[in-house]
């Protein structure tokens, strides 16, 4: 293994029992719910929730985290929790190791862990990522990106190379897995004070160390001279028929994209979700049984902070179905409110009544 590789931070944390053996991902027809991930700025931990039809949503846990950040995470809090079911059947979880908040709950004497001046909004080095066969017992892994030694392709101010060491931020990342069984994970990286934009790795099987050096992935808009002069983040990518869709916010708003490879490189497509706000964090989710998809956004710019939703059954023209909770979208909540970039996967009905079984208890 390359010697970039070996730097990787690695933790490794069972909860309660020693991981099931590998097994096969269930057929469509085998699944008979949701689960969704999400956080709150008020903990910084992971939440859970679960839907038997996609839309009626019951927070696990009573919406207490279902893990806590700071015993997870190096900054003592996380964000931006994606799930995503490998390959081998396993689940698998990637989020932002960041708290925006340290100062404020305890965790730092500073606002952001480095120089905001040099690093920006949110600095932070690394991710945490989880992998598990029941929603349950869970394994832990640390990647810290600061340590990287491969080269960045980032310069300076004065066009000097930017080492790994001057990552301004490892946001939000998702994974999809490729037609020859492997997972790729793509995430919004930026250096210092410049662009963010997406990069991706190829992950191991075991979803606990890359094992291909960071790419670009999708970058903004350029000016005459070349110059990336838009921020992206928060890509999503969906894999329907041959086609490859990507979603992403592009300073603030929501932009799609095609390619017909999962690594690009993708064109920007007309694109309506029939409101004109400011979103992130879009997500893409398929309804069990059916040809549809659905899109979900969280809209950060309101309080309380809250998802926007709306329906599709060819990529191309999207029906607006409204917020949580809100007049007559059917997107309903129980028992929760002000979740945060979220993500949604399906499961059986045996992995959903064992996951409710655990929690109720």
């Amino acid at each position: 293994m390359r010697r970039f590789f070996t730097m990787v931070l690695l933790a490794t944390l069972i909860f309660s029992s020693p991981m099931q053996a590998k097994k096969r991902i269930p057929k469509e027809r085998g699944m008979a719910g949701y689960v969704m991930v999400y956080h709150k700025d008020q903990d910084h931990g992971l939440h859970m929730a679960y839907s038997w039809d996609g839309y009626t949503w019951t927070a696990l846990n009573d919406d207490s985290p279902i893990m806590a950040g700071d015993t997870i995470a190096v900054q003592k809090g996380i964000r931006d929790p994606y799930i995503f079911r490998a390959p081998d059947g396993a689940f698998c979880i990637a989020m932002t190791d960041l708290h925006v908040f340290g100062q404020r709950d305890g965790v730092r004497s500073t606002q952001w862990e480095r120089d905001g001046k040099k690093y920006d909004w949110g600095n932070n080095r690394g991710l945490v990522l989880l992998r598990s066969f029941d929603l349950i017992h869970w394994q832990r892994t640390n990647l810290d990106f600061s340590s990287l030694t491969c080269p960045t392709g980032e310069v300076d101010g004065e066009g000097h190379p930017l080492p790994w060491s001057e990552v301004g931020c490892v946001w939000a990342p998702e994974m999809i897995a490729t037609d020859d069984g492997h997972i790729l994970m793509h995430f919004t990286t930026r250096f210092q004070r410049g662009r963010n934009h997406i990069r991706y790795v190829y992950m191991n099987g075991d979803f606990t160390c890359m094992t291909s050096e960071p790419q670009v992935l999708l970058k903004g808009q350029t000016d005459e001279q070349g110059r990336v002069i838009r921020h992206i983040i928060d890509s999503d990518i969906t894999k329907i028929g041959d086609t490859y869709h990507l979603f992403c916010t592009e300073h603030g708003h929501p932009r799609h994209a095609v390619s017909q490879s999962l690594t690009g490189p993708y064109t920007f497509v007309p694109f309506d979700d029939g409101l004109d706000q400011v979103h992130e964090a879009p997500m893409l989710w398929k309804r069990i049984g059916e040809q549809k998809w659905v899109l979900m956004q969280d809209r950060y710019s309101i309080e309380p902070h809250n998802f926007y939703f709306c329906e599709t059954t060819d990529l191309e023209h999207f029906t607006p179905l409204g917020y949580f909770d809100d007049g007559q979208c059917p997107m309903r909540r129980t028992n929760f409110s002000e979740q945060k970039h979220g993500a949604v996967v399906p499961v059986t009905k045996k992995e959903l009544k064992r996951l409710i079984k655990y929690w109720d208890k």
